[in-house]
């Protein structure tokens, strides 16, 4: 996304607003989500101009579903899944990023632990963690058949809008 910078820009926000919307249209699928997917291809596209996006969709949800303890977990959260991303994005085979994002949906209750920790010690963390580990499974297996069916097709769309 090199060149004009509202250009830059107003494409940040588009693809945003992209992440925000996938996010509120899948809310009713427990811990399926395009989430990581789209943060994902984001990152692998645009570098660390990702992190406005996700701090930009962090803050939509916020206003959409208020400023609870979830919110300040998502901030770290997903800027984790992207800096693994910028760790390793020259890498394009829809396997490889689907274990990632399946791991990822593994570890996201644990990577929500942190506030309890701090906030409740250990023993809040874990049983925090552990009465949702069956939400991360579901959340593991959705973020790899998602990314298995959609990367490829999603990567050749933001290849031919954002050619390098």
């Amino acid at each position: 996304m090199e060149g004009n910078k509202a250009r830059s820009l107003a494409w940040m926000g588009v693809l945003t607003a992209l992440l925000f919307t996938g996010q509120v249209v899948m809310s009713f699928l427990p811990n399926l989500e395009i989430v990581s997917l789209l943060i994902i291809l984001y990152t692998i596209f645009f570098g660390k101009k990702v992190f406005w996006m996700i701090y930009g969709f962090v803050f939509l949800e916020g206003f959409l579903y208020g400023f609870g303890m979830w919110w300040f977990q998502y901030l770290y959260i997903w800027s984790i899944l992207a800096m693994v991303v910028l760790l390793l994005r020259n890498n394009t085979s829809a396997l490889f990023w689907s274990i990632i994002s399946g791991f990822f949906g593994l570890s996201f209750g644990a990577l929500c632990t942190l506030p309890y920790l701090f906030t409740g010690g250990p023993a809040a963390a874990f049983s925090y963690w552990v009465s949702g580990l069956g939400f991360d499974l579901t959340h593991c297996i959705g973020n790899m058949v998602l990314c298995l069916v959609l990367f490829k097709p999603l990567y050749a769309l933001l290849q031919k809008v954002f050619p390098t």
